[in-house]
């Protein structure tokens, strides 16, 4: 759905600029599928061979590959080699941020902070890495998609049979990268024109880093960031959308701990918060990147969180219910079905219309609930133990004064008769 919504907006920005959309896609459950929504729609595989077919057959003038999520994305370089016009950020700069290896380089090179990193090249390497910076290590492929094979390692035999049975392709490079645990994460989604950044927003993860981002709770504006924890996301942002030479939709993910920030990733497309930013600050980012790439100017529209009278929170929908035998856990791999965004008057009220809107059933009866997710389960069992074993002593010493309290009041009903 998010993507779908990048997708239209961008059809319909290119349509009002008088320039025929021609949209390739075979999902039927979409709206960029409608037959009116586009000039022609090919309802065929993305695949490089079919978009080749038709960019020739249409005689294209160019193709976004920006606006459909990591599948198009991920065919940039092929289409660039065999002499397809891509607009906006160049090809070579997509596949930069999308290998791990070069990606991790060129954040070094801007002297922007990131986990310590190395590329696995054999076990002995892994066993050399894993000793110097310890347990967790996250694992990954370059070009990934969803989170899809990658894997957050607690030993060296996780790392062993995880790079021999995930059969990753060596075409791409694989990283090897630390795990911090216990850190915040940070979203920046925004549009760049000519490596300026000309719209921006910044939301938190309520979920510690570690969750996929289709996975996490978002609050915008973030609720628990300090200003310089914000103005250094937003330094570190302009260094990448600087290097990269970014010109339309890019997500940067960082985590903050101890008011540290650190780089995770850089995404140069549409993420599945454009909706959600873009509805929230009544500004439609997608429709501002789509004229960047067209090459049409465009100004920067002021955006003040400050003034904002509400709090936005987007909450994941899972089908775990419906799967038997599925395992709830949340991590690095997305398992998400859906997604729902509500606005709130405080950020607990918008927190709890997202749950009532993603299908959190509330028990009636008592009206409370404690939640707790991650691998502090086993933490919070204890805590919640205490929790229970004060609220019991509390209710004794409620009910103890309310005891007390009944009886003086019939004692003076009693001395009032007399």
């Amino acid at each position: 759905m998010e993507f779908d919504w990048c997708a239209v907006n961008c059809v319909r920005e290119l349509r009002s600029q008088k320039i025929p959309a021609i949209v390739v896609n075979y999902n039927p459950e979409t709206v960029s599928t409608d037959y009116d929504e586009s000039d022609r729609l090919y309802f065929e595989e993305l695949s490089l061979e079919r978009v080749l077919d038709i960019y020739e057959l249409e005689r294209s003038e160019g193709v976004i590959v920006s606006v459909g999520g990591q599948i198009p994305n991920n065919m940039a370089m092929h289409l660039d080699s065999y002499g397809a016009n891509v607009l906006g950020t160049s090809p070579d700069m997509i596949d930069r941020a999308e290998d791990r290896n070069k990606f991790s380089s060129m954040l070094d090179d801007l002297e922007v902070d990131q986990p310590e990193w190395a590329e696995l090249d054999n076990l002995d390497t892994a066993a050399t890495f894993c000793e110097r910076v310890g347990f967790p290590v996250l694992v990954r492929p370059s070009y990934v998609l969803s989170g899809a094979a990658m894997r957050v390692c607690t030993s060296l035999d996780e790392v062993k049979n995880f790079v021999q049975s995930s059969g990753v392709s060596s075409e791409y490079p694989v990283v090897i990268t630390r795990f911090i645990e216990n850190a915040k994460e940070i979203e920046f989604d925004g549009v760049a024109q000519n490596g300026e950044i000309v719209n921006y927003a910044i939301s938190e993860h309520v979920e510690n880093a570690g969750v996929h981002s289709g996975d996490a709770t978002l609050l915008l504006p973030a609720q628990k960031l300090y200003t310089q924890t914000k103005r250094q996301a937003i330094r570190i942002a302009n260094k990448i959308v600087a290097g990269l030479n970014i010109s339309g939709p890019f997500n940067i993910q960082l985590m903050a701990k101890d008011n540290e920030l650190k780089v995770i990733e850089c995404n140069l497309r549409s993420s599945r918060t454009f909706p959600f930013i873009s509805k929230t600050f009544d500004f439609n980012f997608i429709r501002a990147a789509t004229k960047i790439m067209l090459g049409i100017p465009v100004k920067r529209h002021p955006i003040n969180e400050n003034e904002l009278d509400f709090v936005a929170c987007k909450a994941p929908m899972f089908s775990f219910s419906r799967l038997a035998g599925a395992d709830p856990h949340l991590g690095v791999e997305m398992s998400s079905t859906g997604e729902v965004a509500c606005f709130g008057r405080d950020v607990s009220e918008a927190f709890l219309l997202a749950l009532f809107g993603s299908g959190f059933k509330f028990d009636k009866t008592n009206k409370k609930a404690l939640l707790s997710c991650g691998k502090d389960r086993l933490e919070f069992v204890d805590a919640a133990r205490t929790c229970s074993l004060l609220c019991w002593r509390m209710s004794i010493v409620y009910h103890s004064f309310m005891c007390i309290q009944r009886k003086k009041n019939h004692s003076n009903i009693n001395r009032t008769r007399l």
